[in-house]
């Protein structure tokens, strides 16, 4: 991950590191200096380098010839000291013995930061990359949303009814506007809500993240906004003794809680990583592994073939997380950061599961419904 990015001598010097240890120093995008993982590497981390400049500030012209002799060799060092849990790094840049640059940056540095972007490299056509054209252009084109979000509706309402057609589409935007609502809580650019008959919702957005607290948030406002909808629906069932508010607050609420479920891609799984991953990577990978593993009984025990088609996607994506974990770009969470985290998952969950009980014990089939599946 991107541990510091500043100006240096009228370049940028980046230090990439893990908690592994390792550590690589870059000025104007250029390897200066590394450090290989080792368990002797303490948190306090000297990186030294030269460089060479005219002796002279001025610009030499065509005409003339730099020479080695008239060439200045400036000596650069950076002493940096590393604390992760809590993160925190404070760094010195000296020049020659000279002190031109301090500081300290924190979790919160971390999370407002822009990723340096490697130099895109001229790639020969491939299918692929025709898809990601395709799905890139997807996403900038307000009239396919629109279409999208049409074909939803009507898919629906083929399949139910357009009054449970217009309120299931209620529960995706909120449920997805959750997530819309954390990402600009990081100031992440995003580019909407995108609806996709069969397969639910989709918030987009155009910046990579840089923390595991970022995943979390991100993650969980989702089912967090689906269960303060959840709450609105009941309190206008106690106002009006209306029963369609109390089946829309029992149906979300089932729909939110397959979504907490710890399976990967589901946001229950995206949590689940967040949380084991910055532990160790071991526990992220045996969790990640258990998660899919239920998910595959789930499956199996109740024929949900979409179920099957996520979890081969949530397989990719463990895979891609372990083999990437010594050169992972973000941040862990810190020990606070993980028992917050359980602790808004597991009591999200719960109230959900509470609301479901609450309709439940009415007495109406409808309502009951939803109980009956998770007893399933």
């Amino acid at each position: 991950m991107e541990l510091l990015n500043i100006e240096c001598l009228g370049k940028r010097l980046r230090l990439e590191g893990s908690m592994a240890g390792w550590q690589q120093l870059y000025w104007d995008n250029q390897l200066v200096s590394q450090k290989s993982a080792s368990a002797d590497n303490q948190s306090f981390t000297i990186h030294e380098f030269e460089l060479s400049r005219p002796s002279s500030l001025a610009e030499p012209s065509h005409d003339d010839v730099i020479t080695q002799t008239n060439r200045q060799v400036m000596k650069v060092r950076l002493e940096s000291d590393v604390q992760w849990q809590p993160f925190i790094i404070n760094y010195t840049v000296l020049v020659d013995n000279n002190t031109i640059a301090d500081g300290q940056r924190n979790s919160k540095d971390i999370e407002r930061q822009t990723p340096e972007v490697a130099p895109v490299k001229q790639q020969k056509f491939s299918f692929v990359g025709l898809a990601s054209l395709g799905f890139k252009l997807l996403k900038s084109a307000k009239v396919i949303k629109t279409m999208l979000a049409a074909a939803s509706v009507a898919a629906y309402s083929w399949l139910f009814s357009i009054e449970f057609a217009l309120a299931l589409i209620a529960c995706l935007v909120i449920h997805e506007y959750g997530h819309i609502k954390a990402m600009k809580h990081f100031g992440m650019k995003t580019k909407g809500i995108y609806l996709i008959p069969f397969m639910g919702g989709l918030a987009v957005s155009d910046e990579r993240i840089n923390t595991r607290w970022q995943n979390v948030v991100i993650s969980i406002m989702g089912p967090t906004f689906g269960l303060f909808m959840s709450i609105g629906c009941m309190l206008a069932y106690w106002l009006t003794g209306n029963i369609f508010f109390a089946g829309l607050a029992s149906f979300n609420a089932l729909l939110n809680l397959f979504n907490l479920l710890p399976i990967l891609p589901l946001d229950g799984g995206h949590i689940l990583k967040s949380i084991t991953f910055s532990m160790n990577s071991m526990v992220g990978l045996i969790a990640c592994i258990a998660g899919a593993a239920a998910g595959v009984f789930i499956s199996y025990s109740l024929g949900l073939a979409l179920l099957g088609f996520l979890l081969l996607i949530g397989s990719l994506e463990i895979v891609f997380e372990w083999k990437s974990r010594h050169q992972s770009h973000l941040l862990p969470l810190d020990r606070y950061g993980q028992i917050f985290s359980t602790l808004w998952y597991f009591i999200t969950v719960g109230l959900l599961i509470a609301i479901i009980w609450y309709f439940a014990a009415s007495g109406d089939e409808m309502l009951s419904m939803p109980l009956e599946i998770l007893r399933s």
